[in-house]
């Protein structure tokens, strides 16, 4: 019988990474190419047409091939959608200018937001009106969106967004307006709030609908793109793409959906960290991502990473929640910062060494990538303390320039600080590993979780060169790093099933429900995920429903998610509802509210295919003991001897589970280093994680 495979491929800003499965035997190999910002796709066919030929295998014979995508998001940062109009309910056609009259810098004066995705003269208000509790104040005049659609198309308008107040309680006023707009000019593409996001507040679900109907475009045009590579190459197998929420979904559902891809490339980081930790017995983990031009970090809570409903992209401050456009979609819930191999080192106005957020990319990338930086970036640092091998980096297939790093640095910031060039590069490499320290400890600890009783779980081409060092501030018991941290978010891509999230609005206080309702909307939406995964190819027997609601006390401002049970829910079910609403709570603040009522606001439901049985089958090392893997040794620099030190240099590779080593250490791979620090005990398990004791 022919051999199948899998793949999973991930666009990063600065690398593009992919790695092949054996679905028979889970043998795999991993590719790594530099990413090709004009046309992503583009180094997606280079990585994975180079991979193929490594592993002997034909293109026919890959079976699934899942992707993860920045491409919405950037998009939406450069402006680079279709033009589109937003028809929204008489009156509030400027609520996306007004938000959520929230200031998210109390003391700037300068206080700048996002520009709206559809300015003021692409804004039109249409004479109707659905109530609160759906009922209708003044019909819809279609006769009207008629003219107004046939006037856009004309004008050159190639998108609109649909958004009337109060859509979530009844759709009928959206629906009959998408029928007006398609029946009047067919070319413009629509989207209508009810379907994208059938979600109470307002201005959040404007501009969810507008992201998704602005991006559709592009995104068809993308992967419609990559499926024409593939096709030419001769894969027949079936293409996915990643969701926000850790699900995965067929073209045609990304493409209708697009809005839900912004974070597709993050959550299978995520994913693959949750699923390392299950398969090690650390079902609690911080998963740490850092690669060339971010880190992320995510709570691995059970098994599984926490989700949130709620996203911005387009931050005027990157890390300052507020400042972007509100994207209503379950993501997987992690925390990114500008900290990353590429992050540009400079010295502010003040004297001061920054790092980050600003970096150096793909092109032209770090100074010691020799393709035309000039900036000193982290990487350069690394390089500088003796981190990285300039002959291996990439396994050999990129020569890195020492002294043009050197020469960056000694430029740009020893001279300017009065430091020896090997201080001003630990100066760098300890202020980048700070940065994700208290970003990851901030973070942790605002969803009710003790940073101490993590374990790290650290990957990506850079995380594992500064874990250590952020494992030890954050007090963490251990450090695991796995076999292949450089393209391990790979992995979550192929441990992924298909999935999506639904949910609905309506409001009630749980000791006056109305019973019939709330299971009428559960099962609508159950319903909704048995035929969206039904026609994705998942056998109806294989399809699970996972029920939460959003709940808090009556006059609250926000809002916590509480599982649900399953089958028919009624009034004996209230005990049960309030003690998960009690507990979810007092796991978050330690503490309960007044004795007050409890409200739902929201019913969501997750429909799930089967999770892949992903089992990686890795080459026995040749030696069960450290000294026939050390390959080497290199001065590398370390604070606690404030000097370089002749550190050994091991082979990842013939490093065998139960072998034993002690820091300070070097373990190299072809897409990562490890670096151990001096007083690190460090152990390879019986899944190749190496494992870091302090």
């Amino acid at each position: 019988m022919a051999q199948r495979y899998r793949v999973g491929v991930d666009i990063g800003g600065t690398f593009t990474d992919l790695i092949v499965v054996n679905t028979e035997t889970g043998a795999f190999a991993v590719g790594k190419t530099l990413t090709t910002p004009a046309d992503p796709s583009q180094a997606v066919e280079t990585v994975l047409v180079e991979t193929l030929q490594q592993a002997g295998v034909d293109p026919g014979q890959v079976q699934h091939l899942v992707h993860g995508t920045t491409l919405v998001t950037n998009a939406i940062i450069e402006r680079k959608g279709a033009r589109t109009a937003l028809l929204t309910t008489q009156g509030f056609r400027d609520s996306l200018e007004i938000g959520r009259e929230q200031r998210y810098d109390l003391y700037d004066l300068m206080l700048e937001h996002p520009r709206p995705l559809v300015p003021r003269y692409l804004r039109f208000d249409i004479p109707q009106r659905t109530l609160a509790d759906g009922s209708t104040l003044l019909e819809l005049d279609e006769a009207h969106i008629e003219r107004l659609a046939r006037e856009l198309a004309e004008s050159g308008i190639e998108a609109v967004a649909i958004v009337f107040l109060h859509s979530f309680a009844d759709s009928s006023a959206e629906r009959a307006a998408r029928a007006a707009v398609q029946r009047a000019a067919p070319k413009l593409r629509v989207s209508i709030s009810s379907d994208v996001i059938p979600e109470i507040r307002e201005f959040e679900r404007a501009s969810t609908t507008i992201a998704n109907v602005y991006v559709q475009a592009r995104v068809e045009r993308y992967l419609r793109e990559l499926e024409g590579r593939l096709q030419r190459l001769g894969f027949a197998g079936s293409f996915f793409l990643m969701l926000s929420s850790g699900g995965i979904a067929t073209v045609n559902t990304a493409v209708r959906y697009p809005a839900r891809l912004l974070e597709s490339g993050p959550a299978a980081g995520a994913l693959a960290a949750a699923a390392y930790g299950l398969a090690a017995g650390q079902p609690n983990l911080l998963s740490f991502d850092m690669g060339g031009t971010t880190a992320k970090i995510c709570v691995i809570d059970e098994g599984r990473p926490l989700i949130a409903h709620d996203f911005e992209v387009d931050r005027r401050y990157r890390f300052k929640k507020g400042s972007g456009l509100p994207i209503k979609i379950p993501v997987i819930e992690m925390i990114e910062i500008g900290t990353g191999g590429g992050s540009i080192a400079r010295v502010d106005s003040l004297g001061l060494l920054k790092v980050g957020p600003d970096s150096a990319g793909a092109e032209p990338g770090p100074v010691c990538y020799a393709r035309g930086g000039t900036e000193p970036t982290v990487t350069d640092a690394d390089l500088i303390l003796g981190y990285l091998d300039p002959a291996y980096f990439l396994g050999g297939r990129m020569q890195l320039d020492v002294e043009g790093a050197r020469q960056a640095i000694k430029a740009r910031i020893a001279d300017k600080l009065g430091l020896p060039v090997a201080e001003a590069a630990w100066g760098i490499h300890q202020i980048a590993n700070e940065n994700m320290a208290n970003a990851a400890r901030v973070h942790t600890l605002e969803r009710g979780k003790d940073p101490h009783r993590f374990p790290l779980f650290a990957f990506g081409g850079a995380g594992p060169v500064h874990a250590h060092r952020i494992a030890l501030a954050l007090g963490s018991p251990l450090l695991l790093i796995p076999l292949g941290a450089g393209v391990t978010s790979t992995v979550g891509f192929l441990s992924a099933p298909l999935a999506f999230d639904f949910v609905r609005s309506w409001p009630g206080r749980l000791d006056l429900l109305d019973w019939v309702r709330a299971n009428t909307l559960l099962v609508e939406m159950e319903a909704e995920g048995q035929a969206l995964l039904e026609a994705s190819g998942v056998p109806a027997e294989a399809i699970t429903h996972r029920r939460e609601a959003d709940m808090r006390y009556v006059g609250q401002g926000h809002e916590i998610r509480v599982p649900l049970p399953a089958g028919r829910l009624d009034a004996a079910h209230l005990p049960v509802l309030l003690s998960a609403f009690e507990a979810v709570y007092r796991e978050l603040y330690e503490r309960l509210g007044p004795p007050v009522p409890v409200e739902v606001l929201n019913w969501r439901v997750v429909s799930s295919g089967p999770r892949p049985d992903l089992r990686l089958q890795v080459a026995s090392a040749t030696a069960g003991a450290g000294g026939a893997a050390l390959k080497s040794e290199r001065p590398a620099y370390f604070p606690e001897a404030r000097d370089f030190v002749s550190t050994p240099v091991y082979d990842r590779y013939r490093l065998a589970p139960g072998t034993t080593f002690n820091g300070p250490a070097i373990v190299e791979e072809r897409e990562s280093t490890v670096i151990v620090g001096p007083g690190g005990r460090c152990r390879m398990d019986e899944h190749h994680n190496l494992v870091v004791g302090f």
